[in-house]
Parts: structure tokens; C-alpha cells; sequence
């Protein structure tokens, strides 16, 4: 949504580093990329510490990662679970991020609401 709202991969880069910058902010910049065509945007544009690879098979993250080289750390994401970690794992990322584990954690509402009765 971000990149989107933005106009673009290149843009959201820039704005993101320009409020840094502004703000006299040192935080990491990870950006996510939904194709190999979004991986050669960021590439192009620079400026970014880790690219996320979201939803990406195991063989287009090893694509990825090859075409990133050392100059960004990896992060896979999306899709990812107990049985395919392992794919992942071996494709070459710097990190594995699994969701599953928590999509089927059930929520317990601890807000302390009180209903005051007249």
C-alpha cells in the first residue's frame, strides 16, 4: 500500500529516505517486493537495507537472492510454513519470516471494558 500510495518503488524509497533524513532518523529501511521485476526496481534505486521477498516460490526467492548478491539483507515472507521452511531456508535468505504460526492463535479480549449499569 505504501509503494502504491507513493507512485512507485523508486519513489516510496526516496520519500522514506527523505523523512529520515528530515527527521535526524537512523532507522533500517526493508522493503517488500512482490516480483523479480520489483527485486531490479529496488536494485536500481538503492537506499534500502533489506529487501522482503513476499510470496515468492522457493525457486524465484533463489532467483532473488542471487540477483541481490551480498549488497541488501534477504527476508522471505508469505506462504510460508513447517513444511515448506526448509525450501526456503535453502533458497539463500538472510531470514524466514512464518506467519502461520499465528494465524491460528485464538484472540482473548483483555481490555477491562465496564459497563456501568443505571
Amino acid at each position: 500500500n505504501h509503494i502504491d500510495y507513493c507512485g512507485g518503488i523508486e519513489k516510496a524509497i526516496l520519500l522514506a529516505n527523505e523523512y529520515l533524513q528530515k527527521n535526524n532518523l537512523h532507522l533500517s529501511i526493508e522493503i517488500e517486493t512482490r516480483s523479480l521485476d520489483e527485486v531490479q526496481q529496488v536494485l536500481s534505486a538503492g537506499n534500502v537495507q533489506r529487501i522482503m521477498l513476499d510470496n515468492f516460490m522457493p525457486q524465484q526467492v533463489q532467483a532473488a537472492v542471487t540477483m541481490i548478491g551480498s549488497r541488501y539483507e534477504t527476508e522471505a515472507s508469505g506462504g510460508i510454513n513447517l513444511d515448506n521452511i526448509e525450501d526456503y531456508a535453502k533458497a539463500g535468505v538472510d531470514y524466514v519470516s512464518v506467519g502461520a504460526v499465528i494465524h491460528h492463535a485464538v484472540s482473548l479480549d483483555l481490555s477491562l471494558k465496564a459497563e456501568i449499569k443505571k
